[in-house]
């Protein structure tokens, strides 16, 4: 796999905090988010490696032997446990003191770089002539998928069975999940060698705003149009919410553009239960398009008056 500099596909300097890392990631998967990108390939691909970026940089260790191993991050703890393994070997031979990290220098004084990873792929210590004592040991892949809700999925925590590679894995989907977040599966990526744990699955949440309703956070917003009379003179109407129908009174002279929040009737606040956002509606008025003669001369009487 090519090396990717996941620092500079969230636009972040390698110094950048978490809470930066997390925004950064939040708006470069908008951005190349499917359903903003409908059949591109690029926008996919880039969305992709956005993905990719985040999984590691917003985890502490994941991150520690990104910026010490770089394109070979994953293999950070096997390459540790081998070169503490060949400087034992030495120490117990008579041989020097270690140098640098594990035994071997790898600012170019004491120990050389691409014998190191030679007998970690097999090729034996230097000189030895022959195989390696052991096969290294590599963590599995971790692995990728993207799983699409409504926003009425996300109303209450549910089971859910996803297929991937062939394998079907059952989850919790927590309620209040927002769209583009991702979580971890421990232990559902690819297997791991010679009985190495198997990686980690990462599953990112595409929740597309539904029709009637448009999310920003927790809360909910939605148009409602009402008649001119019912403005004028006000009234009950019926609105939908998505948890059900409810009937409001509407104020007399109520001015179109004019809101009214709903209480908890937003979406589930994240793993804090019994916690919501509000519903917002706003008001269109919709003025008659077909007035009788009676109507049109009772308007010009208002008009007059």
């Amino acid at each position: 796999m090519a090396f990717i500099d996941y620092y500079k596909i969230l636009g972040v300097n390698k110094n950048a905090s978490e809470k930066e890392i997390k925004s950064a990631y939040r708006k470069m998967a908008r951005k190349y988010h499917p359903d903003v990108n409908p059949n591109d390939a690029e926008a996919e691909k880039q969305f992709k490696q956005v993905n990719e970026a985040n999984e590691v940089l917003s985890d502490p260790e994941k991150r520690k032997k990104y910026d010490k191993y770089g394109e070979n991050w994953q293999h950070g703890e096997a390459y540790e446990q081998q070169a503490r393994q060949q400087n034992q070997q030495r120490s117990y031979g008579g041989g020097g003191s270690a140098q640098g990290f594990g035994g071997y220098d790898f600012g170019g004084g004491g120990g050389d770089f691409s014998d190191f990873f030679n007998s970690m792929f097999g090729g034996g210590p230097p000189g030895s002539g022959s195989g390696g004592r052991q096969s290294a040991r590599y963590r599995g892949q971790d692995m990728n998928a993207q799983l699409q809700l409504s926003l009425r999925d996300i109303l209450e925590s549910k089971k859910q069975t996803i297929t991937v590679n062939g394998k079907n894995i059952r989850l919790t989907i927590p309620a209040g999940i927002e769209n583009g977040q991702t979580i971890k599966i421990a232990g559902h990526g690819g297997p791991g060698s010679n009985g190495a744990p198997a990686g980690d699955l990462y599953i990112t949440f595409s929740i597309p705003d539904d029709s009637e309703f448009k999310r920003v956070g927790n809360d909910l917003y939605r148009t409602v149009n009402i008649d001119l009379y019912t403005a004028v003179l006000g009234g009950e109407i019926t609105a939908d919410t998505l948890t059900g129908k409810v009937k409001l009174k509407v104020q007399p002279g109520t001015q179109p553009g004019a809101k009214v929040k709903l209480k908890g009737k937003g979406v589930p606040v994240y793993k804090k239960e019994s916690h919501f956002g509000d519903l917002y509606l706003t008001y269109n008025v919709q003025l008659p398009t077909s007035l009788t003669a009676k109507q049109k001369e009772l308007f010009e009487e208002l008009a007059k008056s």
